[in-house]
């Protein structure tokens, strides 16, 4: 099944009781290795294929800009803030419940969290049904590691530059973070990778991949939203 992207239709072919996926990514160092839209491409991956799973859901166009100023350290990076994103998200939702059942966004970045769940907030406080969901893997590395290098390979292989891997600091991500978020990744990580690449493969991409699908077509299904406006599992 194709998924239905809503920039692919007319007006008149937008049913009523849809439910809108709004992919959420950035455009922020990956490493020597990987594309600046990594969290973009994985976020629309995965909302992809749950889209082409379900009925009465619309892919939509990505919000590609993310709050990314941890990474600010390396060219590449363009990150809009915290407010910034969080004033896009609620606009989006207003605009979109006009005619949309539900709005759920679909996030591929950490360092967006904190304004997609203010956004969702507001938005399910003015009474509309909206939902984020995070592109979360447990146990997987924090950033540019074995675990996004994976799903990258699988999903744009064409886009990785394999014989750049190389391992950033492994040193378990609670140790670091309030130096990272005090000064910025580059000052915990040179090459700006936080975990180690080697060993990434398509296979485990796939696998990863297929995984994430499940677990959030299962959510959509089930529609259940905690207190903070995250999509329960």
């Amino acid at each position: 099944m194709i998924a239905t992207a809503l920039g692919d239709l007319a007006w008149p072919d937008v049913a009523d009781g849809t439910t809108l996926v709004v992919p959420v990514g950035s455009v922020e160092q990956h490493g020597p290795h990987l594309p600046v839209d990594t969290d973009t491409r994985v976020a629309v991956s995965v909302a992809t294929a749950v889209v082409e799973r379900l009925d009465h859901v619309l892919l939509a166009p990505p919000v590609a800009y993310g709050a990314s100023g941890e990474h600010e350290g390396f060219p590449g990076t363009v990150s809009i803030g915290h407010a910034a994103l969080e004033a896009v998200l609620v606009e989006i939702g207003r605009s979109a419940c006009r005619w949309a059942a539900r709005l759920l966004y679909v996030n591929g970045h950490g360092g967006n969290a904190e304004a997609l769940a203010r956004a969702v907030r507001l938005l399910r406080y003015e009474g509309r049904d909206v939902a984020y969901w995070c592109c979360e893997v447990p146990g997987g590395d924090a950033h540019a590691g074995r675990t996004e290098t994976s799903l990258v390979l699988a999903s744009h292989p064409w886009s990785v530059r394999v014989k750049r891997f190389a391992p950033g600091v492994t040193e378990p991500l609670a140790k670091i973070l309030p130096l990272l978020r005090a000064n910025s990744v580059r000052s915990v990580s040179p090459n700006g990778v936080l975990g180690d690449p080697r060993g990434a493969s398509p296979d485990e991409g796939r696998d990863l991949l297929a995984k994430l699908t499940e677990r959030l077509s299962c959510a959509v299904n089930h529609w259940q939203v905690d207190e903070g406006g995250r999509l329960r599992p």
